[in-house]
Order: C-alpha cells, then structure tokens, then sequence
C-alpha cells in the first residue's frame, strides 16, 4: 500500500469510526463493527490502530488538528483584530455545533478528561493565537490595554463552557455573533462625549 492510500485508509476508518461511536457510544461500539462499517478486515484495522482506544484518541486528536487547521486557515488573511476574535469565535462555535457528535460522546461516557494531554495541548496553543490577537489589537490601538494572558483565557473559556452547553444544556447555546460582540464591546455603556 503506498503512502496516500493509507492516509486515505486511515481518514475513511476515521469518519466511519466518528459515526459508528455516535450510534452506538464508546462502549459499545466494537472494533468489528467499525472495521466492517470500513469495509476492511478486523486484521486490516489493526494495521492503523492497537486498539480502540488508540482509535477514539486519534479520532478526537484528528478533529482538534483539523479545528486548530481551519482556525489558523480563516485567520491568514485577516488583518482586523477584532475581526480575527469575531473569526476565531464563529468558527470555534460553529464547528463544535457540526461535530457535537464526538463531545456527545465524549461529555457521557469518559467526560472530559479523557485524552486530557492532547486537549491541553490544543487549548494552550488556541490561547496563544488568541493572545497574539490582543497584543496586535492593542498595539494597533484598536484595544485598550489589558492583561494579554487572562484575557485570552476568559475568550478560550466561554467557548469551552459553549462546548459543555452541547451537553449538559443546549437550551443555553448562544450565537457566535452574540458572543463577540459581548466579548469586543461588554455591557458598559459608553459616554458618548
């Protein structure tokens, strides 16, 4: 098998992995059924991953990587600030909205702390862009001063506490747009002087 066709192999069991968690849930899902939804072997299967495990952790792994690709692949060209926090927001939101499947999952049977390394991992270097935005917007003038670091990490938060919502409430899901301009403008009224 050469190289691209792995990778192919690899991203194909993935999806089929992503729904037959969804429909059956970790512990039930097997790794027969997820090798016969693939369409290979059992043995097949092993060749990508050792276990289940291995292949719920990539899976989640997998769709952090492909967050954090298309956070970065929206942001390139923007050169706002508060555009960039606008982006960064509604594409957090939005894609934990079209993938809640996997937190469903995630939330009810391991909780979150399940795969926590790589989810540190990714957070910390989602709170790094963030932090990158502040400071442009704050040498631009566009933001007044503040506390880089603990600002990034309240933005980070409330979209970590959206991604519970899917959860544990999703009555109190809230719009992307809403988010931003709570978060860019905040509830003080401003002296029109």
């Amino acid at each position: 098998m050469n190289k691209r066709s792995g990778i192919e192999s690899k991203k194909r069991i993935l999806d089929v992995a992503m729904r037959v968690f969804s429909e059956h849930g970790y512990e039930k899902a097997s790794m027969r059924a997820i090798a016969k939804a693939s369409g290979i072997s059992i043995g097949g299967l092993y060749i990508y991953f050792k276990n289940k495990e291995d292949l719920y952790l990539t899976l989640i792994k997998s769709r952090l990587d492909d967050l954090a690709e298309k956070t970065k692949e929206t942001l390139k060209d923007t050169k706002d600030p508060a555009e960039a926090i606008n982006t960064f927001i509604s594409t957090h939101l939005n894609y934990a909205k079209r993938h809640k499947e996997l937190i469903l999952i995630q939330g009810r049977e391991h909780g979150f702390a399940f795969g926590i390394d790589m989810k540190k991992k990714f957070f910390k270097s989602q709170r790094s862009l963030m932090e990158d935005i502040i400071r442009k917007g704050i040498r631009m003038g566009i933001f007044g001063k503040c506390n880089v670091k603990e600002s990034a990490k309240i933005i980070i938060n409330v979209m970590r506490g959206f991604v519970l919502s899917i959860v544990v409430e999703s009555e109190a899901l809230f719009s992307p747009e809403e988010c931003s301009k709570l978060i860019l403008h905040g509830l003080l009224r401003r002296n029109n002087r």
